[in-house]
């Protein structure tokens, strides 16, 4: 345990979590939970993951709060403090830690390759470097202050929550009494997020991408994914049922919401994933649509595909960006279509939310930024037209051309 300097402040630098936790697959009926040392579940945790999915959360969504809690019980385990005693100054020392702190991310370094945190020279993204994000804290605090909010309801945590709003203003001074109160104040610990604007692959990245790819597999997905702006894990949970050959649909299930919906598909998508279906064989309509080119063992001695996963997926990204020297991302493809469509004026902002799965209009209007490419284009060509339209100007009565050219920069 790292004992805190006089004034009951920590020394935040000097902290090294102990491994006391881990995440694992659950047997019950939550599909993720967390262990001590023994390999004995976390029960607090495992009761609040269990009433986090009877609210009707992802498996996905409850893997991420369990890595959450997991790093909250190290931290509290290092500085020595029960997790029904934690305060608002533990909450806050676990931010500075974070802060600071590296964060574990095997298997990754090759995606850091080009200056850890550095900016690739030809996509202009940057890399991801060592550090938490913002984002991350603040999923962090969020996460935290549902779970302390889950055991004072229930009358067993503690009286305070440790992860504490502040308020602003008058605190519901105009509330509706028909309505529930409403929470007030952000999170005292949440970081700023600096706003990022979408950024659209230029076209010919888009063709160097694509004719790097060595299976019509991945051109099929990755067609479907810059003319869908599906995301990476909805274009996975794709069966054989939920392609419409017909109307060029394919039927994905939203992030969050789990709801199906049918999105339009380029020609070009739909001719890929033909080669691909003839090349993997006969599939049934409750088959999932994406499998590995490569046969594997089965532990009987039979070697059989395997279903695509997401990080079989990122390896296919992997390989392309290994080879034109870049760094893009799946999404980067549903931003790249989300631009597109957005300048198209055949489609309104109503049409791109639909297609996006905005649940409001105002996440969609991220997307109305103006094309940097486009506007250092115009720019260089005004800036070429500027002396020639300067030189067509008539000259007025009693000024001389010669004159003139001298007191303004003209040609001599």
């Amino acid at each position: 345990m790292v004992l805190p300097f006089p004034g009951n402040e920590r020394e935040i630098a000097s902290l090294v979590l102990a491994h006391s936790a881990r995440v694992v697959q659950g047997a019950g009926v939550a599909p993720w939970v967390v262990v001590d040392v023994d390999g004995v579940v976390v029960v607090p945790i495992e009761r609040f993951l269990r009433d986090f999915v009877a609210r009707g959360n992802s498996a996905g969504s409850v893997r991420s709060y369990a890595f959450v809690l997991q790093r909250w019980w190290r931290f509290l385990d290092t500085v020595g403090v029960p997790w029904d005693r934690a305060t608002a100054a533990e909450a806050r020392d676990l931010v500075l830690w974070m802060m600071q702190a590296v964060k574990p991310a095997p298997g990754r370094s090759d995606e850091r390759r080009g200056g850890r945190g550095g900016v690739n020279q030809v996509t202009g993204k940057a890399y991801l470097d060592e550090r938490y994000k913002p984002r991350t804290i603040r999923h962090n605090n969020a996460v935290l202050r549902s779970f302390y909010a889950y055991w004072i309801d229930r009358g067993d945590g503690p009286l305070l929550n440790p992860v504490p709003r502040d308020g602003r203003g008058r605190p519901n001074a105009h509330h509706n009494p028909l309505l529930p109160f409403a929470p007030i104040g952000r999170l005292r610990y949440n970081p700023k997020v600096p706003k990022r604007a979408p950024r659209a692959m230029p076209d010919e990245r888009w063709n160097d991408l694509f004719g790097s790819l060595i299976s019509d597999r991945d051109r099929a997905i990755l067609a479907l994914a810059v003319s869908t702006a599906a995301r990476a894990g909805e274009l996975l949970g794709l069966r054989v049922c939920d392609v419409d050959w017909g109307d060029q649909l394919i039927r994905v299930r939203r992030k969050g919401s789990g709801a199906e919906q049918w999105l339009p598909a380029s020609t070009e998508a739909f001719v890929w994933l033909r080669l691909y279906l003839d090349q993997v064989g006969l599939l049934s309509a409750g088959d999932v649509l994406w499998w590995t080119m490569r046969r594997r063992s089965d532990g009987r001695g039979h070697l059989v595909r395997k279903p695509l996963t997401y990080d079989a997926l990122r390896a296919v990204l992997r390989r392309a960006n290994a080879s034109l020297g870049t760094n893009w991302s799946m999404h980067d493809l549903r931003h790249t279509c989300a631009l597109r469509m957005v300048r198209d004026a055949r489609l309104s902002l109503r049409d791109v939310q639909v297609i996006l799965g905005h649940a409001h209009l105002t996440t969609t209007q991220l997307y109305l930024v103006e094309d940097d490419a486009a506007v250092i284009r115009r720019v260089h060509e005004y800036l070429k037209d500027t002396g020639r339209r300067r030189a067509d100007v008539p000259v007025a009565d009693g000024y001389g051309l010669a004159d003139l050219n001298v007191l303004f920069g003209g040609a001599q």
